[in-house]
């Protein structure tokens, strides 16, 4: 059996291995005939001190590190779950308290600002009773005989009305921008917590 009849054989036999580790093989062989070629044996002959072709194929697949791929993998694997567990287990009330603070300055960010909207809408509607107010004060004192008086009520009422007008087209928009905003957050929080969720599934 010359070199190329052997090489070719060994290549069938090989056949269930990486190419990259069929090829690194291979190119062993070949250099080992060539050696022994250059020390003065026939190419038959260097071949033959080799070996069979399926002794030489069944000894390459025994040390090949990638022929048994799920029993050196499956191992690390599980010692990396339970050790994940066991820190994730032991360092919980890092995380925890860390938890708990985020969704407490969430929570908090949330009601600063719904309570500028409330506040914004009570302003509204203390202009609005503070218009009516004085509408009825000023008739109240023009009775009295108190007409400066009567007449200082009369004309801040219309001032307070149009503030009142001013308010609440104010506080609208202040309602749809905090509302957007609000929209937001809870959207980047949903994508957050969906991306690592789908992180740890991935690990």
């Amino acid at each position: 059996m010359n070199k190329a009849e052997f090489l070719a054989q060994l290549r069938l036999r090989l056949n269930g291995l990486p190419e990259e580790d069929i090829s690194e093989r291979l190119l062993f062989y070949s250099e080992m005939i060539d050696d022994r070629m250059e020390e003065g044996l026939s190419e038959d002959e260097a071949v033959t001190a080799i070996g069979p072709v399926d002794v030489v194929a069944a000894q390459t697949i025994a040390d090949s590190s990638l022929a048994k791929p799920g029993k050196e993998q499956a191992v690390p694997k599980r010692q990396q779950s339970t050790l994940g567990i066991v820190l994730l287990v032991l360092s919980s009330p890092i995380w925890l308290a860390l938890l708990i603070s985020f969704f407490a300055v969430v929570i908090t960010l949330f009601a600063v600002l719904w309570s500028v909207v409330a506040v914004l809408w009570a302003v509204d509607i203390t202009l609005l009773a503070c218009s009516v107010a004085g509408i009825f004060g000023c008739f109240s004192l023009c009775s009295r005989g108190r007409i400066l008086q009567g007449l200082a009520f009369g004309c801040a009422a219309p001032v307070l009305f149009g503030l009142f007008i001013y308010g609440i087209y104010f506080s609208k928009e202040a309602t749809k921008a905090i509302a957007k905003l609000s929209v937001k957050l809870l959207s980047g929080l949903k994508r957050l917590f969906v991306k690592k969720r789908k992180e740890a599934e991935a690990q």
